[in-house]
């Protein structure tokens, strides 16, 4: 995804209340970001990241609108299974004074269960959540090199990227400060080193067999490690 500015002729008009409007390549603060954001309400994704605003082409369907459908509905259903946690779909994060990335959908452990990140009071998601996830078509250079490098810097503990056009998925784990690549078992499932039972057979994912993605997460959640989880989730609520 290119960053590029336009020329003051090719400029969109300020919006209604003279805020100027957002821009792909604009150099802005996190704060101005948001002030342009929100005074755009029929945008629908807008990222900023080190720095400098992102804007998405339009969604397709199936290189991109589907596979998001499905990562969400597996999301949502590990979420049905583990109180203490939660899903967000293309919900805004804030980083960072400079980094303000709007994940496909990510999985957090809620503060009081011990998590991370918090929600604000006006609802954005403040520090990094425990799982992002993107689904990359026309992003993947993009998904895996800037967007990596800043989720790794903040402290996303899992980072799960999905290269459809290209039939991959990568699954970082940060590691003493390094994101590195969680490897997949020997039938090719991977086993979430946050999140117990949080499993995914990648083979299955790739050649859309959904009963076969939903079965290897229905035999994650009923792993004994998914139960102790959920037990030490409730647990860390006592202690705040």
């Amino acid at each position: 995804m290119a960053a590029m500015h336009k020329t003051a002729s090719e400029a969109p008009a300020p919006t209604g209340d003279g805020v100027p409007p957002l821009q792909q390549g604009d150099r802005l603060t996190r704060a101005e970001f948001e002030r342009r954001y929100e005074a755009m309400p029929d945008l629908k994704k807008a990222e900023l990241i080190e720095g400098t605003v992102f804007m998405p082409s339009p969604v397709s369907i199936e290189k991109h609108s589907s596979p998001h459908a499905i990562l969400v509905g597996w999301l949502v259903q590990y979420w049905a299974a583990t109180p203490g946690v939660l899903v967000s779909v293309e919900g805004s994060v804030r980083l960072d004074p400079e980094n303000m990335p709007q994940p496909d959908a990510f999985l957090m452990i809620l503060p009081e269960h011990g998590g991370q990140a918090r929600i604000d009071p006006d609802d954005y998601l403040e520090g990094a959540p425990e799982l992002a996830v993107e689904v990359s078509a026309s992003s993947i250079s993009y998904d895996l090199n800037e967007k990596r490098t800043v989720y790794c810097r903040c402290g996303v503990r899992e980072y799960l990227v999905w290269r459809v056009p290209e039939g991959g998925l990568d699954w970082f784990v940060l590691r003493e400060g390094r994101f590195e690549r969680l490897e997949p078992d020997a039938v090719g499932i991977y086993r979430s080193e946050i999140f117990p039972g949080l499993w995914l057979d990648s083979g299955a994912l790739l050649r859309g067999d959904l009963r076969a993605v939903f079965q290897a997460l229905q035999a994650g959640l009923a792993n004994s490690e998914h139960a102790e989880f959920v037990i030490r989730l409730q647990q860390a609520t006592g202690q705040q």
